[in-house]
């Protein structure tokens, strides 16, 4: 073999020297696959997580059909809205010894209400006397509200009963020495039925749907006939007749305003407005000593901030994915609670207002009742009655 053709074929053996850098390739590949397996479980718990959450947003009906519809820009909350603690000053009455007393109305010093579980109160002092039951038993809930009952405005009757109704059972004439409980007669009754879709107990359903089938209702006590006074409103709630007795006030609470309807005279059968682009979404209104009227908000559309249920009312996809998603209560929790009362005068100008932002003192308030100096004031929700002392703010 000659000497080129050894150099052609010799091999030259190098030493291996197994470094960390020698190892790199392996330790990549086997951090690539353990990554494909990070990301294959990852897709897949979250597939299984979304999976039931596509089932609900596009299978499942939404208990509510909202509606669009416009609200004005708020007002500012300066001038008479604007923010104060005066309704900090109330005092809790009955506190756990009653709950959610909607309205108020006395004769003398001697007050009376009614309450979720049904009952008509007596509260003298400091004590309660049940002065009637319009349901039967069981009560304590709201699956029990159809049949146990749930009374809501009551008013004194000019033979010194009370006028009630109930959200489910109708209207009342109830002794208030005795309990009796007789149908109504001799007079005129008005009264609002807030919407023909949903109950008293599914109130914010009734408040997100915004439809307009809210009525104003008159039964004549002697022929035993009701008449529709006026339809299409959203949320119709509380009902206060003028002194000339030819029309009634009611807050549309779902606009944030309140209507004037004919009910007698030249002008039956008409509707104005009497107040409108309030800072709040109006309850109960009720007289004031001062001739005009006290009306309670348990939510305002803050300006300048946020308010939701405005945001909302253009958005009525967004109301049905939230409804599908959450149950009512836990929706009224994301709402802000606010207190407003207004002392509104003759013809619809704010003349003072009270406020407990956050609801703190006096929550979920529902209707100031004014007597001798005092405020009376109901909840739709809360365990207590509130009185605020008017000689102090």
């Amino acid at each position: 073999m000659n000497e080129p053709e050894g150099l052609r074929y010799r091999r030259v053996n190098r030493p291996q020297v197994i470094t960390d850098e020698a190892q790199e390739p392996r330790h990549k590949r086997t951090g690539t696959y353990s990554g494909r397996v990070f990301r294959v479980t990852l897709l897949s718990l979250g597939g299984f997580l979304v999976l039931p959450l596509l089932v609900i947003l596009f299978l499942l009906e939404s208990p509510i059909q909202p509606e669009a519809f416009s609200l004005s820009e708020p007002p500012l909350m300066n001038g008479c809205y604007k923010a104060n603690l005066k309704l900090r000053q109330a005092e809790r009455l009955f506190e756990d010894q009653l709950v959610g007393p909607e309205s108020v109305a006395n004769i003398g010093d001697v007050f009376y209400t009614g309450t979720a579980d049904g009952r008509i109160l007596k509260l003298e002092g400091r004590r309660i006397h049940v002065v009637a039951k319009l349901g039967r038993p069981p009560c304590g809930s709201t699956e029990y509200e159809p049949t146990c009952g749930r009374p809501l405005g009551i008013r004194v009757g000019p033979n010194g009963t009370l006028f009630v109704v109930d959200a489910y059972l109708g209207l009342f004439e109830v002794n208030p020495v005795t309990g009796h409980i007789t149908t109504l007669d001799g007079k005129k009754v008005y009264f609002t039925d807030s919407s023909s879709r949903w109950q008293r107990r599914n109130f914010l359903n009734l408040v997100m749907e915004a439809t307009a089938d809210g009525r104003v209702l008159e039964y004549d006590t002697v022929t035993k006939e009701v008449s529709v006074m006026m339809e299409g409103l959203r949320f119709p709630n509380g009902i206060q007749l003028l002194p000339d007795e030819e029309s009634v006030l009611v807050p549309e609470t779902t606009m944030a305003r309140i209507r004037r309807v004919h009910v007698s005279g030249l002008n039956k059968g008409g509707m104005d407005t009497f107040v409108e682009n309030l800072p709040g979404f109006p309850d109960n209104i009720r007289r004031s000593s001062s001739g005009g009227y006290w009306v309670a908000m348990s939510a305002v559309r803050q300006n300048p901030g946020f308010s939701m249920l405005d945001f909302l009312s253009q958005r009525p996809w967004i109301k049905k994915l939230i409804f599908k998603l959450f149950s009512q209560d836990t929706v009224l929790k994301f709402v802000p609670r606010y207190s407003l009362i207004l002392e509104l005068d003759e013809s619809g100008e704010c003349l003072r207002s009270f406020h407990d932002p956050h609801g703190q003192v006096a929550a979920y308030v529902s209707e100031a009742h004014e007597h001798n100096g005092h405020l009376y004031i109901g909840s739709f929700r809360s365990p207590y009655l509130c009185k605020l002392d008017l000689s102090k703010v």
